[in-house]
């Protein structure tokens, strides 16, 4: 009898309350946050999946001053160092200038130059793919995994290049930053000295931190983290390959998003700093 109870109030909550747009099911999410049925990554992601049907490609796409693209002019021993040192699976290949995308390479093809066998780049190259920015990311996520694409070029009104995007940006919309190998492990420091005067450095490093290893003083009353006090000085927000010198730091933007900055490379100009904390 009260098995039968519990399953008529369960109906009846369904019937009572039936949500007429996304606000109210982000309400309900929230609720089942705070009631314990799901932790904070679940409330994330669900909210993020959400949010992926409303946004446009234009929103997350990497602009295209920010693109890294190879020259089909150019011979594998002129480019394969520049692919080392980006670290990308994929590139975009131009034939003149970048709004002529004549196609998509795969990093893990020019193992094949490396062993000597005979290379023709224009042979090994992927068709690229072309979407308007307006395109919805459920639309192009949806695309990406029925075509197995993880790369698509983005195209203005007039037909030129404004952007590319990746499978990998579209995720990371639902489910926060994806780290690969080149990326921090969690585990790892915030704060790493690659060669001397050279550090790598997370933007989420604290400022309490920051100042305990480089010596300064810097407040954390407005910023927390390095990240915000950078972003700070920038007066707005940096994207990849930004640069800034202050008080003998010279800050390059190693790797951001449309909402943040995640990794900056400081070289430290230990004379200036050493007047500016005297």
């Amino acid at each position: 009898m009260k098995d039968k109870k519990t399953r008529l109030i369960k109906k009846l909550k369904r019937f009572l309350f039936k949500p007429k747009d996304k606000k109210q099911i982000s309400e309900v999410l929230k609720l089942a946050f705070d009631q314990h049925l799901i932790d904070s990554d679940s409330l994330m992601m669900l909210e993020g999946v959400m949010n992926v049907s409303e946004m446009q490609v234009r929103e997350i796409m990497i602009p295209r001053s920010q693109m890294d693209v190879i020259d089909i002019s150019k011979k594998p021993e002129e480019f394969i160092p520049f692919v080392v040192e980006t670290s990308h699976s994929r590139f975009p290949v131009i034939e003149e200038n970048v709004n002529d995308v004549i196609g998509i390479l795969l990093a893990k093809d020019l193992l094949r130059f490396n062993m000597g066998e005979e290379f023709e780049l224009r042979d090994r190259l992927r068709p690229a793919i072309f979407i308007p920015e307006s395109k919805r990311l459920n639309v192009l996520l949806k695309e990406f995994r029925k075509n197995r694409n993880h790369i698509a070029i983005v195209v203005d009104e007039y037909g030129g290049v404004c952007g590319m995007v990746t499978i990998e940006d579209v995720l990371e919309q639902i489910v926060g930053d994806i780290e690969d190998e080149y990326d921090y492990d969690e585990t790892e420091d915030n704060i790493i000295e690659e060669k001397e005067g050279f550090y790598r450095i997370k933007a989420s490093t604290e400022l309490d931190d920051f100042n305990e290893y480089f010596g300064t003083d810097y407040s954390d009353d407005e910023f927390s983290t390095i990240g915000g006090l950078v972003t700070h000085k920038f007066g707005y927000l940096p994207e990849r390959e930004d640069q800034i010198e202050f008080d003998g730091f010279l800050i390059k933007i190693l790797r951001a998003d449309s909402r943040q900055v995640h990794t900056l490379l400081a070289e430290v100009n230990l004379s200036e700093l050493g007047k500016k904390n005297k």
